[in-house]
């Protein structure tokens, strides 16, 4: 079912123009940036996006302008293991390329997950209770399950990606908001429900 749902929701994405998907990210990641969650956070971490996923420049940006430490993720050669780096700018020079072509930080300066306030998490879909289906490499969700993990989780997807239901399991951490270009999802107390049955 996970592969058919991925399958389904990547075609939806790629019929949305180039000048739409731009404008709509905006929108998306104006929303986000708007939550107070957000503006009272010191540290972010930040997915860099791919394809047709949100673009995310616009949140680092504004990250930085309001004094904030910007991180990103890194996957590393240990199965299903990610850590958060700190991102410097969107400079070619502070960023390389790493597994699955995914773009991370240059740099090596890493910090623990308990210092993060406000993650900002990618995925293929979300349902309405605020479980997601990933990209397929359990990087982020192996990360959200971390039990030192104190930070407001938010998805960010385009309003194509919000369905019905997300095949799960019972070990998933829900997010505790979504924001996509058209609404804000906040699932607070069912996300921190969740996160406490994990610990």
């Amino acid at each position: 079912m996970k592969p058919t749902l991925r399958k389904q929701i990547k075609a939806t994405l790629a019929r949305i123009d180039a000048d739409s998907h731009a404008a709509r990210s905006r929108a998306a990641c104006e929303r986000l940036i708007a939550l107070d969650e957000f503006r009272r956070a010191g540290v972010v971490l930040v997915y860099m996006n791919i394809q047709h996923e949100v673009a995310t420049a616009a949140i680092a940006l504004a990250a930085w302008r309001q004094g904030k430490t910007v991180l990103a993720p890194r996957l590393t050669d240990a199965v299903r293991h990610m850590v958060a780096v700190e991102l410097k700018s969107l400079n070619d020079e502070d960023l390389s390329v790493g597994a699955f072509g995914v773009r991370e930080p240059a740099g090596n300066v890493l910090r623990p997950a308990e210092e993060i306030d406000f993650i900002v998490v990618p995925g293929i879909a979300f349902d309405e209770t605020g479980h997601r289906l990933g990209r397929g490499g359990g990087y982020f969700d192996c990360f959200l399950a971390d039990g030192r993990l104190r930070a407001f989780t938010c998805g960010l997807a385009f309003e194509e990606q919000i369905v019905p239901a997300v095949p799960r399991h019972d070990h998933d951490v829900p997010v505790q908001a979504i924001v996509t270009d058209r609404r804000t999802i906040r699932l607070s107390q069912r996300a921190e429900s969740g996160r406490e049955a994990k610990q």
